[in-house]
């Protein structure tokens, strides 16, 4: 009996018992989309956040920890670790290799979605390795000098702001109707989607930030509150992080060196990758039991096909026994029970990926609203290949002991009933 004829025994047999099968083949989905979701999920998000400097390599901020510093500058997440005096973001922004210096201040919100204020230089110098900025037809960068902003593209569409449209931001980065500053706000520029924490920000001038109501400055060590038509004294200002675009790695180690362990004022997370690769090495413990937990339900899926064959073993001695006197040798047999076993894993690793995508759907879209991260459905990852090809060997393992008892079938005891 050729194999071909095997194949087409195997696919009737699998749709005589279409009942048993289709929930073992659900089953077998569910295990193969989990075990990609987990493992693709955490490729993913780990590569957005070690790699999510925008082009910065480092950022200066008030003593405390790197990673709250990097979180909070970098994917607007966490709170402020304090503010550092002015003098501090111009020294850095003259030191020799320092390629730019942005400086960013935070501490309002506009319907939960963060202000963080900023220089112009953010938008129009950009590092060389960062795509540049790019706005929506008709819109433009802010004035320093003017109440606009600028505002992300999942900011935009989830506070329904587009361009012209007058708001007032709200003290602290948690929303609070109380809480609404006097200022109003006009939007002038909505940024294109980077699919960065940057979509989730709306961005106003320092100068905005630095005069908002209730706003008390403390860059000299003392209290100053900004008034309209005086200008505001350097020594006064302050800023929360300031981001460094650096000529080479040896200036961040230098900094490093004289802010984190010499210095007392400040802190320089550098590398940025580094500060979030150490979170991620941190929590592997987490990862790895995802990891173990996918293989144990792999597993169990492989047994649910052996469970489905073994209870559907009863009825079809008869068959086997057909066949048999028809001429299908007891390895013939043998090689049927592997193929049905392996055919339904198949079936079940092909309908994972529409699991895998309806998971990752609902886990990016609330990792997007609240980071910012886009995790794309179909990215590569190499569990594409050795999920289906492990549960196909799982599903063949799992037809031996079925094919072994259709290998031992009596062929007279069972025609001759």
């Amino acid at each position: 009996m050729k194999s071909g004829s095997l194949l087409h025994l195997a696919w009737r047999s699998l749709q005589r018992h279409r009942l048993a099968n289709g929930i073992t083949v659900f089953t077998t989905a569910l295990a193969v989309g989990l075990a990609f979701a987990v493992f693709a999920i955490n490729a993913q998000a780990q590569a957005a956040f070690v790699g999510g400097g925008n082009g910065y390599d480092a950022v200066l901020g008030a003593r405390g920890s790197q990673l709250q510093l990097v979180l909070n500058s970098v994917f607007h997440l966490e709170t402020s670790p304090g503010n550092i005096p002015w003098s501090l973001y111009k020294a850095a922004a003259g030191r020799p290799g320092v390629k730019r210096a942005v400086p960013l201040a935070v501490g309002d919100n506009y319907r939960g979605f963060r202000l963080v204020g900023t220089t112009l230089d953010f938008f129009t110098n950009p590092p060389e390795d960062s795509p540049p900025w790019k706005l929506d037809n008709g819109g433009r960068f802010f004035d320093p000098q003017r109440r606009e902003a600028v505002v992300g593209s999942f900011a935009a569409r989830e506070s329904g702001l587009v361009l012209g449209s007058r708001f007032h931001p709200y003290h602290g980065l948690v929303f609070n109707e109380d809480e609404r500053h006097q200022e109003e706000y006009v939007v002038v520029g909505i940024l294109e989607p980077t699919n960065t924490p940057v979509d989730r920000v709306i961005f106003i001038p320092m100068e905005g930030i630095f005069r908002m109501e209730g706003h008390v400055l403390r860059g000299s060590g003392e209290a100053f509150t900004a008034e309209s038509g005086h200008s505001i004294p350097e020594e006064h200002r302050e800023v929360s992080a300031v981001l460094l675009d650096l000529a080479n790695p040896q200036i961040g180690f230098s900094l490093s060196q004289q802010i984190n362990r010499q210095g007392k004022v400040a802190t320089l997370a550098f590398p940025i990758g580094r500060v979030v690769s150490e979170v991620f090495q941190k929590m592997g413990w987490a990862h790895r039991i995802l990891a173990l937990v996918s293989y144990l339900v792999l597993f169990i899926a492989g047994s649910s096909i052996l469970t489905s064959l073994v209870q559907t073993l009863g009825s079809r001695k008869k068959e086997f026994a057909v066949l048999r006197a028809l001429g299908l040798s007891r390895r013939r047999l043998f090689s049927l029970l592997i193929l049905e076993s392996s055919l339904l894993a198949l079936a079940g690793s092909l309908a994972g990926f529409v699991v895998y995508a309806v998971l990752v759907f609902v886990a990016s879209s609330l990792i997007r609203a609240q980071t910012g991260v886009v995790i794309a459905v179909w990215t590569f990852h190499p569990v594409f290949i050795w999920g289906p090809a492990l549960m196909l060997a799982l599903g063949a393992v799992a037809g031996v002991l079925p094919a072994w008892k259709a290998y031992k079938t009596d062929v007279a005891g069972h025609l001759g009933g």
